[in-house]
């Protein structure tokens, strides 16, 4: 992995979007309802260590990241937020939600909403010196920013409002301790 990319996590100014842990087999209900855990599929086990593992490696590498947590309004997305960041406050933005609606038989229209919405989400820069943490959802393949393996991030690096964002790189959880390390 590329050493660089931890010097400039340290200094701050990327968009860390992840994806949520593993969650349990099944589907989300058709009655869904954010308020009850029971109508969603939710951490698994492994989900729930994979989660405290990420929040764990972001501390240990020293990069610094802003308040709020950003996390769609899944149980599973909430929950990852919390065991990730304990301490931090997590605030519900809807765009998860839109994000999931992806996977699914979306008008064109919406999706270009919503890709639209996300974009705009993705060029806000953090506070001086942080890194905005988002856990949301994987996308579609070739759709916003790809496939996400469970617990997996993309670096995104804003250009301010109406510019844009860059991918820097997508990581997968296994590949994060190895941002602290030489190897290539």
């Amino acid at each position: 992995m590329d050493k660089t990319i931890l010097d400039l996590l340290k200094k701050g100014g990327f968009v860390l979007y992840a994806r949520h842990g593993k969650s349990t087999e099944g589907v989300d209900q058709p009655y869904l309802n954010f308020q009850d855990c029971y109508t969603q599929r939710n951490l698994s086990e492994v989900g729930r260590r994979e989660a405290i593992y990420f929040g764990q490696i972001l501390r240990y590498l020293q990069i610094p990241i802003s308040s709020p947590i950003v996390a769609s309004p899944f149980c599973r997305t909430f929950q990852t937020a919390q065991l990730a960041f304990p301490y931090a406050y997590i605030q519900i933005d809807p765009i998860g939600y839109e994000i999931y609606k992806l996977g699914g038989n979306v008008p064109i229209d919406e999706k270009t909403n919503i890709l639209s919405n996300l974009q705009s989400v993705l060029e806000r820069k953090p506070p001086q010196g942080t890194n905005q943490v988002i856990i949301a959802h994987s996308f579609p393949e070739g759709v916003g920013l790809g496939n996400i393996s469970n617990m997996g991030m993309v670096i995104v690096k804003p250009k301010g409002p109406g510019n844009g964002y860059e991918i820097i790189k997508k990581l997968t959880l296994e590949d994060l301790p190895l941002l602290g390390s030489n190897s290539n």
